[in-house]
């Protein structure tokens, strides 16, 4: 699961909507809107993403937070290393490598130390 797909999963949850009404008044198929939501299609386009804000009447800074995770959600990454350090490459391989063995709380701490250098960063 994304976690743009986590996001949808728990609006349609706390306003107790399934997946073929929500499906049904986008204008998109239940099969694709569960796809979206488990990581097996990519992130949603502009359009259907203000499709999805609107049918939930989000509005401001929740509409915001949706976007960023719809673009942080991509199930299938491809990180372009050339021109960077080796050790971004060895970083990058690596990762592609092992993500599927670290837990929770391993995943949790190496944001950690991405979302500190990010922070600054600003």
């Amino acid at each position: 699961m994304t976690p743009f797909g986590e996001r949808m999963r728990k609006l349609r949850a706390e306003r107790n909507v399934t997946l073929k009404d929500m499906a049904e008044a986008i204008g998109v198929s239940s099969a694709y809107l569960s796809a979206l939501e488990h990581g097996k299609r990519g992130r949603p386009g502009w359009h259907l993403l203000q499709r999805i804000i609107s049918y939930f009447n989000i509005i401001w800074d929740e509409a915001e937070d949706v976007v960023k995770l719809a673009r942080i959600s991509h199930p299938r990454v491809v990180i372009d290393t050339s021109g960077l350090a080796p050790q971004a490459t060895e970083l990058a391989n690596r990762l592609a490598d092992d993500i599927s063995d670290l837990d929770p709380k391993e995943l949790t701490e190496l944001l950690a130390v991405l979302n500190r250098k990010k922070q600054k960063k600003k």
